[in-house]
């Protein structure tokens, strides 16, 4: 599969400046889990959070729908936090309740799931993290790593 074609920053970014609903399929209760700290994250900087998890009625302080056809309103991106194997269903939910972009993230490569986005015109992203991008673009991240706004002479060594 050619990633290439599917991580064009250009994309990346059209995405993140249109979208404000991301409807994050496979959205965990648990705060240590990557996928709650993304929906955190993307909350916390003003985009609509739906969670789609048949095993938990609330996330985020959000209902959490079964599946994307519950979800009762339009929705921009929808992002996977799912096995690859699951990616090509989701894909089709997605071009089926009129999504503008499926978003894979980093190791959920189907290639399969991402053709049936594309060929239906969603804008597909695959094996990117979309809070780590957002941050890349919306200048949260600094060249040399997260911008903590904070000055330290504090130097640790290699190790």
């Amino acid at each position: 599969m050619d990633l290439q074609r599917f991580q064009d920053p250009t994309t990346i970014q059209r995405v993140l400046h249109t979208a404000r609903t991301v409807a994050i399929v496979g959205l965990s209760a648990n705060e240590l889990r990557a996928s709650y700290f993304v929906g955190y994250y993307l909350k916390r900087h003003g985009y609509t959070v739906i969670p789609v998890n048949p095993r938990e009625p609330r996330i985020l302080g959000e209902t959490s729908y079964p599946s994307l056809a519950d979800v009762p309103v339009p929705i921009d991106v929808v992002n996977v936090f799912r096995a690859p194997a699951a990616v090509p269903g989701i894909a089709r939910e997605a071009v089926a309740v009129g999504a503008k972009a499926l978003w894979c993230q980093f190791g959920v490569i189907s290639e399969e799931g991402s053709g049936i986005a594309a060929d239906a015109g969603l804008d597909v992203v695959v094996d990117r993290c979309v809070k780590i991008e957002h941050a890349r673009y919306v200048g949260r991240m600094h060249w040399l790593g997260f911008n903590t706004q904070r000055i330290t002479s504090v130097r640790t060594g290699l190790q």
